[in-house]
C-alpha cells in the first residue's frame, strides 16, 4: 500500500501596516461591534498594502478608514515586524509599523465603520483610547513594537 501524499497549502507574506495613534499617554483602539472580544479582541488600526502604495499612504489610509478621523500626521516608523496569522489565514504578515498622532480632539468612545470600498458589507467598529500601560491587551502581536515608542 502506497502513502498518499497530502498537498499542504504554502503560506503567503502580505505586506501591511499597523498604526500606534497616541494621545496623553493613551492608544487608539478599537473593537468589531458584530464579533466578540474572544473572537477578535481588542485592535489597532491596521490593513494591508495596495499595489503601488508607500507603507506611509497606507498607514494613513488605514487609521482614516477605520476610525472615520482626518486629523493625524506621522511622527516616525517604528520599524518591521513579521507575525505569522495562522491558523487563522494561512499567512505571514510583514508589518509596518507608525507611531501617529492625533491634531484634532475626540471624544472618549465612538462608532465607525470601514466601508471596504463598497467590496463587502461595511464592518462596524467601536473606536476608545486605553492606557499605554494596558496595551499588551492587543491582539495577534500587535503591540510588538509598543516598547519603541519611548525610544
Amino acid at each position: 500500500m502506497q502513502a498518499q501524499v497530502v498537498a499542504v497549502p504554502e503560506k503567503v507574506t502580505k505586506e501591511k501596516v499597523l498604526v500606534y495613534v497616541v494621545h496623553d499617554g493613551r492608544l487608539l483602539v478599537f473593537r468589531h461591534t458584530d464579533y466578540s472580544y474572544e473572537e477578535v479582541g481588542i485592535q489597532v488600526p491596521a490593513g494591508s498594502i495596495r499595489p503601488g502604495e508607500t507603507p506611509e499612504a497606507a498607514a494613513m489610509r488605514e487609521v482614516r478608514e477605520e476610525t472615520g478621523l482626518d486629523g493625524f500626521k506621522i511622527v516616525r516608523k517604528l520599524g518591521e515586524t513579521e507575525y505569522d496569522i495562522s491558523p487563522y489565514r494561512l499567512e505571514i504578515q510583514h508589518r509596518h509599523v507608525f507611531h501617529l498622532e492625533l491634531t484634532e480632539p475626540t471624544p472618549e468612545r465612538w462608532i465607525s465603520q470601514e466601508d471596504h470600498d463598497g467590496e463587502q458589507e461595511p464592518t462596524p467598529f467601536e473606536c476608545f483610547w486605553i492606557p499605554l500601560e494596558a496595551a499588551h491587551i492587543l491582539q495577534s502581536g500587535q503591540g510588538a513594537l509598543l516598547g519603541r515608542l519611548s525610544d
